[in-house]
């Protein structure tokens, strides 16, 4: 990818230490996300033989969940920007199924797309990375089939999400304070805001849009040790940490006091909240 991308931060980000932790952590991120990205995928009401972009598809369980549910007639391509994810997604593919399903390391926001290739867009925490969201989406309508779907789960404000606030909120009095940046910039969670994910999918040539919100408990570790391990290598916290290791002794210990109240007999479980978003690309939009 040229190094003047409109994503570059992101692509540079994704491709140093957050994507190689992310591909480290894959089986554990992945069952800690799989429900979160199964309510999207059940709102998409996929059909065999449907055409399925995944976008963000990271080390690849959504794309193949995607490809077992449109069947051996159906077609899937995952697209992200890391390179140590995808490596982990092509690893993932079953032999017989390699026909099924491919993965394009490209930015969704300006890759070329084939007119109409496919008849649903996925995404599972992926579409919240892009440094123009409306641009993105317009691009990505260009290769939805008119009247096609589109479907994603993403975050809800921090406040919210206390798998992530609990551990970077203790943190944090043993860190440099916190930049309070631009809340929709992109990371994590620049679409908190439904109002601003609507605005951006109406220029982005979508209607029949539907946010809804969707809450559960996630298990951020089968113990106490593995949820601690967790926190202090993925969110804010983890990316914090990234920046400033030598605190990690110190930080690991207020972490374990602050993530003990929630340790259950089935793991560690906090709240998680998240918009699940559905739309259909409008008939009448044409690209440009």
């Amino acid at each position: 990818m040229s190094s003047d991308a409109p994503n570059q931060a992101q692509i540079d980000y994704w491709n140093a230490g957050a994507g190689e932790t992310w591909a480290a952590l894959n089986d554990r991120l992945d069952r800690q996300l799989a429900p979160l990205g199964d309510a999207a995928m059940e709102a998409l009401a996929l059909q065999p033989g449907d055409r399925v972009l995944d976008v963000g598809c990271g080390c690849g369980h959504s794309s193949l969940a995607l490809a077992r549910a449109v069947g051996g007639t159906g077609q899937v391509t995952g697209i992200d920007v890391s390179r140590p994810m995808l490596d982990v997604a092509r690893r993932r593919v079953p032999e017989g199924m390699e026909s099924q399903l491919e993965f394009l390391e490209a930015d969704a926001q300006s890759y070329s797309f084939e007119t109409e290739a496919f008849d649903a867009l996925y995404s599972r925490f992926g579409v919240m990375f892009f440094a123009d969201p409306a641009a993105a989406f317009r691009n990505l309508t260009s290769g939805l089939a008119l009247r096609g779907r589109l479907s994603f789960v993403c975050w809800r404000s921090l406040a919210e999400n206390a798998w992530m606030a609990v551990p970077r909120n203790a943190g944090l009095q043993h860190l440099p304070p916190a930049a309070s940046g631009d809340p929709s910039a992109p990371g994590p969670f620049a679409f908190a805001d439904a109002r601003r994910i609507e605005a951006i999918l109406v220029q982005g040539g979508y209607t029949n849009i539907s946010i809804s919100p969707f809450d559960t408990d996630i298990v951020l570790g089968r113990d106490l040790d593995e949820a601690v391990g967790m926190a202090l290598k993925v969110g804010p916290l983890g990316a914090m940490l990234r920046e400033t290791p030598q605190q990690l002794g110190t930080v690991s210990r207020v972490v374990r006091e602050a993530l003990t109240p929630y340790v259950r007999r089935d793991g560690v479980l906090l709240p998680a909240a998240t918009w699940i978003v559905t739309a259909n690309r409008a008939s009448a939009w044409e690209p440009g």
